[in-house]
């Protein structure tokens, strides 16, 4: 299908990365729209790794050098962002330090665990997906 100016449509690769610090997980106020807290992350840039892509959004956004881990899952709910159709592909990193916020975040915070603020996307889907496998070692289930 084509887009307004004849361009194939197609989803845009993002990136979201769970960055286990001492304390407890990393969460950023997003700067623009949609607004609310989010998981660090953001879009792929063309040429680019996923992998390299979430360790950089990580740094833009937190500051914080991350670690990769584990690979949570695959998020492509067309709905998940009303922006656009995107497909995430979540990771859990960690990182050593104090989060400061940048890039396109408006502050930064260090949240032990549930209850979570209120999420934007589907980070709270992700945010439950990471619990199950941090306390079951259970993967999300394909096709989310």
């Amino acid at each position: 299908m084509d887009g307004p100016l004849g361009e194939e449509r197609r989803p845009a690769p993002t990136v979201d990365v769970i960055i286990e610090v001492s304390g407890g997980i990393v969460l950023v106020q997003r700067k623009f729209a949609p607004r609310g807290w989010a998981l660090p992350g953001g879009f792929v840039d063309y040429g680019e790794l996923v992998a390299d892509a979430a360790r950089r959004e990580a740094r833009e956004e937190t500051g914080l050098e991350v670690e990769l881990l584990h690979l949570l899952g695959v998020y492509s709910n067309p709905l998940r962002d009303a922006r656009r159709h995107t497909i995430s592909t979540a990771y859990i990193g960690r990182a050593v330090g104090s989060p400061r916020a940048g890039d396109d975040a408006l502050e930064v915070a260090v949240v032990a665990g549930p209850p979570w603020p209120e999420l934007v996307f589907v980070h709270a889907d992700i945010l439950s997906d990471y619990v199950r496998f941090r306390e079951r070692g259970e993967r999300p289930p394909l096709g989310r």
